[in-house]
């Protein structure tokens, strides 16, 4: 009955078109945990977020995943004194990632050689940028960690660059005190996803509004 009275107000066209962005979210999540299982088994190095994770994890006994998914809700609880609006996409990436995170690390073998590892790490980091495009473009609420950024912003008046350099470098130092794991990859992450998702972003945004003016136009006719 809540499904139904969610889609009801829709035409069929525009109901098509949020199934359609439904599926992309949850394929660009699922994907998002699979990359940071290849570049967690890497073993050169993760984002600031995975060494916060990864430290607490050791510290803690709980699996990489769970821990990723307590952190995700730790941060959204920091939304509320922001002000922030939670989407469907927040809660959805707060819920899932985690788990996609552990079935792939249950999966994927170990690298054999530093190589091998920095390949996969480099895969896994094309990946999260490419599901990452896919999330967003689905329009449906920022993650958890972008919401915060985008709040403190907000809220503080200081450019972008400096609240997610203090978010990020805070992380960072946290978790590597925690006993985290710093490597190149590391270094790695932080100059090329951004890049990377510049790339992506965009161009799935553009294909995502031309199917949905063509469902659109389709309806019209």
């Amino acid at each position: 009955m809540l499904l139904r009275s969610v889609f009801l107000p829709f035409t069929a066209s525009s109901r098509r078109d949020l199934v359609e962005r439904l599926v992309q979210l949850l394929i660009g999540l699922f994907l998002y945990g699979v990359a940071l299982g290849l570049m967690v088994r890497g073993g050169i190095g993760v984002s600031p977020w995975d060494v916060l994770a990864l430290g607490v994890s050791g510290r803690s006994g709980l699996g990489y995943g769970t821990v990723t998914n307590l952190v995700a809700v730790v941060v959204l609880l920091l939304w509320i004194p922001l002000r922030q609006r939670v989407g469907v996409g927040t809660l959805l990436n707060a819920l899932l990632v985690g788990p996609s995170a552990d079935a792939a690390l249950a999966i994927i073998p170990a690298p054999n050689s530093v190589w091998a590892g920095a390949t996969m790490f480099v895969l896994g980091l094309v990946l999260l940028s490419f599901a990452t495009g896919l999330y967003i473009a689905a329009s449906f609420g920022p993650g958890p960690r972008d919401g915060l950024m985008t709040g403190l912003v907000r809220i503080t008046g200081w450019k972008v660059w400096i609240v997610r350099t203090l978010i990020e470098g805070s992380v960072l130092i946290i978790g590597f005190l925690l006993g985290g794991p710093l490597g190149a990859g590391t270094v790695l992450f932080a100059l090329g996803v951004g890049p990377l998702v510049g790339w992506f972003l965009p161009r799935i945004s553009r294909r995502r509004e031309e199917r949905s003016r063509r469902l659109a136009a389709v309806a019209a006719d």
